[in-house]
C-alpha cells in the first residue's frame, strides 16, 4: 500500500497484518508514516491506487460504511482530543462515542443503557469524579482517559492510541499506562502507535518499526528493540535498558 498527504509520498509500498486480538505497537520517528497508517486504518485517507496490492482491508473487509466501522474501532489520537468542544462534559465526551462525534446534541437520543456504559468505562478509567465537570477544566492526562472512556464505550475489537502518553507528565504517564493494562488483559486488542519505548506495555509482543513511510523491522519486541535497530530507525545511536517489563532508550 502507498499513500500520499500534502503532495507527498506518506507511505510507501507499505504490507502489514494484524490479527484480531493481537497487541502491537508502531514505533518510529516523527513523519515516518505513522499517523498516515492510522488513518489509513480508519477511512480518513485511502491509499493509492498504483497496483494490485494498493488496499486495506479491516476485520476482513476492504468496503465499509465508515460509520459501522467506527463502531469496532476504539480511536485516540491528536486530532480527536484538538476537535473536542471544551464546554462538554467528561460524561457527555463519552456518550458521543456511542454516535461518532464528539460532544452530545440536541437531536442525538441518548437511551438509558448509554447512560450505564458510559458510567461503567467511567469508573473503569478511574475518572467518575470527573463526570460533571467540562474537559476545559481538566488537565491533559484527566482529558486523555476521558477520550480513551469515550474510544472504549462501545465496546470495540480494537484500540488505536497515536502517541498516548504525548504531553503526561511523568506521574500520568505511569497511571495510564497501567489503566491500559488491564484493558490488554480484558481482551481488547491495543494498537500503540508511538516514538516513545515506554509505551510499549509489557502486553505488546510485536513491534513494527517505521521510517521513510517504509518498515524496517517487524518482529518480536526482543529482537526488534536492540540497540542496533533502534539506531536504524531513528537514526542516532541508542542504549536499550529493560526495567518490569518495559523498555527505555538512553
Amino acid at each position: 500500500m502507498s499513500l500520499a498527504r500534502g503532495g507527498r509520498v506518506a507511505l510507501d509500498g507499505l504490507t502489514l497484518s494484524i490479527a484480531t486480538g493481537e497487541h502491537v505497537a508502531i514505533l518510529g520517528p516523527n513523519g515516518s508514516g505513522k499517523s498516515s497508517l492510522i488513518k489509513a486504518i480508519t477511512r480518513e485517507c485511502y491509499p493509492l491506487r498504483d497496483g494490485a496490492d494498493s488496499y486495506v482491508r479491516v476485520f476482513g473487509r476492504e468496503v465499509w460504511n465508515v460509520f459501522e466501522l467506527r463502531s469496532l474501532l476504539g480511536i485516540v489520537s491528536s486530532d480527536l482530543e484538538h476537535a473536542c468542544s471544551r464546554e462538554f462534559t467528561a460524561r457527555e465526551i463519552v456518550l458521543s462515542g456511542f454516535f461518532s462525534s464528539v460532544g452530545i446534541w440536541p437531536y442525538y437520543e441518548v437511551t438509558a443503557a448509554m447512560r450505564e456504559r458510559a458510567d461503567e468505562v467511567l469508573e473503569l478509567l478511574e475518572i467518575t469524579h470527573l463526570a460533571e465537570r467540562p474537559v476545559e477544566e481538566m488537565s491533559s492526562g484527566e482529558s486523555r482517559r476521558v477520550l480513551i472512556a469515550r474510544a472504549l464505550v462501545h465496546n470495540p475489537h480494537a484500540l488505536v492510541l497515536d502517541e498516548p502518553t504525548n504531553s503526561l507528565d511523568l506521574r500520568a504517564a505511569r497511571g495510564l499506562r497501567s489503566t491500559l493494562r488491564k484493558i490488554a488483559a480484558a481482551g481488547t486488542s491495543i494498537i500503540v502507535v508511538t516514538h516513545h519505548l515506554p509505551d510499549i506495555l509489557p502486553e505488546i509482543r510485536r513491534v513494527v518499526c517505521l521510517r521513510g513511510g517504509r518498515i524496517i523491522r517487524d518482529g518480536d519486541k526482543e529482537q526488534v528493540l536492540t540497540p542496533e535497530s533502534l539506531e536504524e530507525v531513528f537514526g542516532v545511536p541508542v542504549e536499550v535498558v529493560r526495567q518490569d517489563g518495559y523498555f527505555h532508550a538512553l
